[in-house]
């Protein structure tokens, strides 16, 4: 009927421009909810207009069965919706991560149920559909392993003896699997009604695509098992963009505009937030996933000095009668969910006439922004937040750098040793100030496993403790100091 289809068209129309401007929202953090609401609202126009498209045989078309697509969306959006309201706010990198990972896999579900259907005819339709298979089962995949990580199930590194070795036979037999389906494709007939009546494994045997799935599923795997936290920010970043790319192909395979735009958007800006995120750590993406940095990683020579301690109280003062502090959050301060804490305690050196600033490095936490998203949830002001461009000449006028479990984005063997897997990447440079104090809960080297030659110079000490409980105790002594 014209009169559906031109429903259909315009409500896809309406929701792309919808998925772009709400992107476009999230560029600030001003706006970023907004953004989010009006990107929801876009998908939300979508799937109603899905159950709205004519099936070409209602005998096999998935969008005639409307009661397993109104189960499938009540189950999935239960979960999300329960998980979304319970999930802590240290444990949103793994949720990130695995909700991208479950957008690879359905792409991935889609090229499958596209393969068995044998609807699709023609080299251009299996190529794609073969290529967003492959991407969306290693984003899948790897998502997983990012979440195993992330959450704790899994060892932070673990790397396979000649492991890149592995890494490059097991993508050639992939890439060799998908190759012969695209070839083995052209023989599917353009007449659905015969691909049902012969099966759609008549030009494409099972077994192929079943060990297709397996080698694409067990590179995205293989390939995340070695990489650390140091490196997972870049990491889900990259899979996400995987997963609009996969999702793209798939939607032009379905010929479903929707899925077209939201992938391309996805996918662009997924690459360009990983390739700023690489720039950041001025390391290529092939240095992040076939060299990651691990816990075994170590800069090259002997580090001088000692670590200096400081007690809650002294830090107290240093930052009381201080004029200029600057405060970088890091991962350490979202394991103790100190981020309330820390506010409060800037709220009463500004009450003192401190002006205090946060320093935020584009890779500090687990996931893309994750600072940002706990400072946000805490109340601090975005004007207050600072990305290191914007900060990094402030640090020589500024009495005192207080470090929240940060550790490679203030390493200054970034700046001098070439041996040291994170040289040339670009740090904060809290050693500048004219005192660092440093909250940490022990002596270790950080998640990457790199020793931090900041912590050993003159100017700065160490308060040692979780996060949350340091700052109640700086801020018990800031209040007798009033």
């Amino acid at each position: 009927m014209p009169e559906i289809k031109w429903l259909i068209d315009a409500s896809y129309f309406i929701a792309a421009v919808l998925f772009i401007l709400g992107l476009k929202k999230m560029s600030s953090p001003v706006t970023a909810r907004k953004g989010i609401v009006w990107a929801g609202m876009g998908m939300v126009l979508a799937t109603v207009v899905t159950f709205l498209t004519p099936g070409v045989s209602a005998s096999f078309m998935p969008a005639d069965n409307l009661v397993l697509m109104a189960i499938a969306i009540a189950i999935g959006g239960s979960i999300a919706w329960i998980s979304g309201k319970k999930v802590a706010m240290t444990d949103m990198p793994q949720m990130v991560a695995i909700y991208n990972g479950m957008g690879g896999g359905a792409a991935a579900g889609i090229a499958a149920v596209e393969f068995a259907r044998g609807y699709m005819y023609g080299t251009v339709l299996f190529t794609l559909a073969t290529l967003g298979a492959l991407i969306g089962s290693i984003s899948f995949s790897g998502s997983c392993v990012a979440f195993a990580k992330l959450q704790g199930l899994m060892n932070k590194a673990f790397r396979l003896p000649a492991q890149n070795v592995v890494n490059a036979i097991l993508a050639l037999v992939t890439l060799g699997l998908g190759a012969t389906i695209v070839w083995l494709g052209q023989g599917v007939s353009s007449d659905p009604i015969y691909n049902l009546a012969h099966g759609a494994g008549s030009a494409v045997p099972a077994w192929l695509l079943i060990s297709f799935f397996i080698c694409a599923l067990a590179l995205g795997a293989i390939v995340t098992l070695p990489i650390g936290g140091a490196d997972m920010p870049v990491v889900i970043s990259l899979f996400n963009a995987f997963t609009g790319l996969a999702v793209g192909f798939e939607g032009y395979v379905m010929g479903n505009p929707a899925l077209i735009i939201a992938g391309i958007v996805v996918g662009a800006a997924g690459t360009l937030l990983t390739q700023l995120m690489a720039k950041a750590m001025n390391r290529p993406i092939t240095n992040i996933l076939f060299q990651p940095i691990s816990g075994e990683a170590q800069a090259g020579g002997t580090i001088e000095g000692t670590m200096k301690e400081v007690s809650a109280l002294d830090a107290a003062a240093m930052m009381r009668y201080a004029s200029k502090v600057i405060i970088i959050p890091g991962y350490g301060m979202a394991v103790a969910g100190a981020q309330h804490k820390v506010w409060e305690m800037t709220q009463n050196l500004e009450n003192a006439g401190v002006d205090v600033k946060f320093a935020i490095h584009p890779v500090a936490g687990r996931m893309p922004g994750h600072m940002n998203v706990l400072l946000a949830e805490a109340g601090v002001p975005y004007d207050k937040i600072f990305d290191l461009e914007e900060i990094n000449a402030d640090f020589n006028q500024t009495d005192v750098v207080l470090i929240i479990g940060a550790n490679d984005v203030v390493n200054p063997v970034a700046r001098t040793d070439k041996s040291s897997p994170i040289y040339g990447m670009p740090i904060l440079n809290a050693d500048y100030a004219s005192n660092v104090i440093v909250v940490k809960r022990g002596k270790g080297a950080g998640y990457s496993g790199i020793e931090n030659a900041l912590f050993y110079m003159d100017n700065c000490r160490m308060l040692y403790g979780s996060a949350q409980k340091v700052a109640a105790d700086v801020i018990q002594n800031l209040k007798t100091m009033e």
